[in-house]
């Protein structure tokens, strides 16, 4: 079988891979046309099956927190109006009963130019999210650029920054240095500049600490994120927005850039809304206290599936 008919490959060895014909997510800034969401019905907090693999989910227990489905639903909603009125078409994921954490769509795969890459996640309970979002890339004509298989890595250590540029991170646990490298080198072969974010296991993925707003300006929490990586950032020409760490650690930073100076973010990110607005952004904020006191914030629930240029 030659190298161009591998089953669930675009990717070309060695680089050279073609472009998406009818999708373009090329940035994490343009105007968002289209996104890919998991699905509120079957979301219910893991508790103790998550535990281990976040901090977030550790210090939620530690509080007595409870989960309320209705208010999930409820808050779910309101993110969905804000991306309709954004003028966002969302797409859904396949209910998969067994996988209450495909709801946080950007962990199982991420998608690039070129096609989606799917991911291994680290949690033995959510490695079967890999599945719908197969299935949902498979049924809309999207290609599978690759499969990452030298280990863990999930969607949110794979940070586009600027054109043909991105931050890759990991942590040793959700995500794996051996895997991280994997993806690296793929992306290299395309051309692209790729920096290595490694990071505590404590902070769970890159885009907890790092989120593109327009392609001049990011929001980042300078007390996470490694001075050489805020270093190449500023030296990309793009000025940061702080985060603060307690917002950060409450998926504050973890935010949506809808394009055209407006973001996604969410209601308990105060400090930073007030910053982002005093910067000129407009700020959809809806309450996801289910959704983040369960680990994930609005940049981990999304999969940018079309932008217009930047």
């Amino acid at each position: 079988m030659s190298e161009a008919n591998i089953p669930l490959q675009a990717r070309r060895e060695g680089g050279g891979t073609p472009l998406m014909k009818d999708w373009h997510p090329s940035s994490e800034v343009g105007v968002l046309t289209d996104v890919l969401l998991g699905p509120a019905e079957s979301f219910h907090w893991m508790g103790e099956e998550n535990a281990a693999w976040s901090s977030l989910v550790r210090d939620t227990m530690r509080k007595g927190l409870t989960f309320d489905k209705q208010l999930a639903m409820r808050q779910y909603r309101e993110m969905v109006s804000a991306y309709e009125d954004a003028g966002v078409a969302c797409h859904y994921l396949p209910i998969d009963e067994q996988t209450p954490y495909q709801i946080y769509a950007r962990d199982s795969s991420f998608i690039t130019p070129y096609g989606a890459v799917i991911c291994q996640l680290a949690n033995p309970r959510r490695r079967g999210e890999y599945a719908a979002a197969l299935r949902f890339y498979l049924e809309h004509g999207i290609p599978i650029y690759d499969m990452v298989s030298a280990g863990n890595f999930e969607g949110g250590d794979f940070n586009i920054i600027a054109e043909k540029t991105a931050l890759v991170g990991y942590t040793d646990h959700r995500s794996e240095e051996v895997a991280a490298r994997q993806v690296a080198r793929w992306f290299e072969q395309e051309g692209w500049e790729i920096k290595f974010a490694p990071i505590d296991q404590f902070y769970v993925h890159i885009d907890l600490m790092v989120c593109m707003l327009n392609e001049a300006c990011a929001a980042v929490c300078l007390e996470t994120t490694p001075d050489d990586i805020v270093e190449w950032i500023r030296s990309k020409g793009i000025e940061i927005i702080p985060a603060s760490f307690r917002e950060t650690m409450s998926l504050g930073c973890n935010v949506v850039s809808l394009g055209r100076d407006r973001v996604l973010s969410t209601a308990g990110a105060t400090d930073l809304n007030a910053k982002m607005k005093a910067a000129g952004f407009t700020v959809y904020d809806p309450e996801m206290t289910m959704f983040t006191q369960a680990g994930g914030g609005v940049h981990c629930m999304c999969q940018p599936l079309n932008r217009e240029a930047a």
